[in-house]
């Protein structure tokens, strides 16, 4: 017989917007318990640009300031073609007046800390197996997992089931990412809204100091991004074609490029060097030496509904979209903080289920108009030419949602229409 955990709310996934989840359940006095199927925290710096509102987000836990020094401040996005500057707009306001550049495992330390100072410990090597309702609410069938090693000759390593338990929960966080468990035990469609993109993205070490800006590269066709990292690094995303790039290859490795037995497939140094000289020439001198580079496909999708009854779905889980902007990771920080706040209002009986309901719809809303579905960005006669004449490329690259994206646009000369 499977051992029984009885908890409040189960969240699935312990990336930044699993850990957000929880650790507003535990604000809101709820007991919670967090499951993932990797057996560590990513190990990897993979950058993110955590946009003026997550600052504000996290700051209601206390955990600005500490985020904050451990990042690069990015207050301004510059817009170029080959060497020339052609459009600049300011980014952030108020208390955080820059998007944040930092590695994603120090948002998920900082994050995974906090919930163990207050009693809360991730589960890793924890894989959910099946959900469905049950008479006290939702009950997840999980396997415990375990390295197992044998071989004689050559040593190998594999992971076994170690135990089955039970959870057993009033409600259900779907944050397991694009390949979600969760979403597939409940059959909600996950259909791609545009053409997904292929990029090369790596890290670099820079050899002189460059401005702290994001620096978004328009070239042809693509679309190319420079996020400045602490400690002289940078962090690019240079679009390819590269279609032998299969979707299910989209992984975000826990240790370097390498998740169970896939690869991805790397572009070198004198590769990346030679795309830079054609579209960033005030780069390639200043490309001092390479840290790690992969390729990966970015596919833009949106789930069909964000959940059923009292089990919900958030961040990557949800919706996908392209890296530059960063705003599927940025928005899953809101909307799990916001589908975790309901839960409990819903658990303490200030409001009904149907408050999800409400939620979900705001929810799908906004992510219609950033998938280009539901409005979109126009120029206007202040508008530079070259920001005119892309516009239809530039909404995913804006860092920010909501009113930030209004901010950026009417600085870039554009006006934001939403249906």
């Amino acid at each position: 017989m499977a051992a029984r955990i009885e908890t409040r709310v189960l969240v699935v996934g312990a990336g930044p917007a699993g850990l957000l989840a929880a650790l507003q359940l535990v604000r809101e006095g709820i007991a919670v318990e967090i499951i993932d199927e990797q057996w560590r925290p990513a190990g990897h710096s993979y950058a993110l640009g955590l946009h003026p509102s997550s600052l504000a987000l996290l700051e209601r836990f206390g955990l600005a300031d500490e985020i904050v020094e451990s990042g690069s401040r990015v207050p301004r996005m510059s817009i170029f073609e080959g060497r020339e500057e052609r459009a600049a707009a300011p980014l952030g306001g108020g208390s955080f007046p820059f998007v944040l550049s930092l590695p994603q495992s120090t948002l998920e330390r900082v994050l995974e800390n906090r919930l163990a100072e207050r009693g809360v410990h991730v589960k890793w090597s924890h894989r959910l197996a099946a959900i469905g309702p049950s008479e006290h609410g939702m009950t997840a069938r999980v396997e415990r997992l375990a390295k197992e090693s044998g071989g004689y000759a050559v040593a190998h390593t594999t992971w076994v089931i170690d135990k089955f338990l039970e959870f057993r929960s009033e409600f259900v966080i779907g944050a397991d990412g694009h390949h979600s468990m969760v979403r597939r035990r409940l059959d909600l469609p996950f259909e791609e809204t545009s053409p997904s993109q292929v990029f090369a993205v790596f890290e670099c070490e820079v050899g002189r100091s460059i401005p702290s800006e994001l620096r978004l590269v328009l070239a042809g066709s693509t679309v190319n991004a420079m996020w400045p990292l602490p400690d002289g690094r940078a962090r690019w995303s240079l679009e390819i074609d590269a279609a032998e790039v299969r979707a299910a290859d989209r992984y975000k490795s826990r240790l370097t490029t390498q998740i169970g037995e896939r690869f991805f497939h790397h572009l070198d140094e004198a590769e990346l060097r030679a795309i830079l000289s054609d579209r960033a020439p005030w780069f390639e001198p200043v490309f001092a030496g390479l840290g790690w580079s992969i390729e990966v496909r970015f596919e833009r999708r949106m789930a069909g509904s964000l959940g059923r009854d009292r089990t919900w779905l958030a961040g990557d889980a949800a919706h996908l979209t392209g890296p530059v902007g960063m705003q599927s990771m940025n928005a899953g920080l809101q909307e799990a903080a916001a589908v975790a706040e309901t839960m409990g209002r819903i658990l303490r009986g200030e409001v009904s289920i149907s408050a999800l309901r409400e939620l979900e719809r705001r929810t799908l809303a906004e992510w219609a108009f950033l998938h280009g579905r539901a409005g979109r960005l126009k120029p206007t006669s202040s508008a530079p030419p070259l920001v005119a004449s892309c516009v239809d490329r530039l909404l995913p690259c804006l860092p920010g949602t909501g009113e930030e994206i209004d901010a950026i646009a009417r600085s870039l000369g554009l006006t934001v229409e939403r249906v």
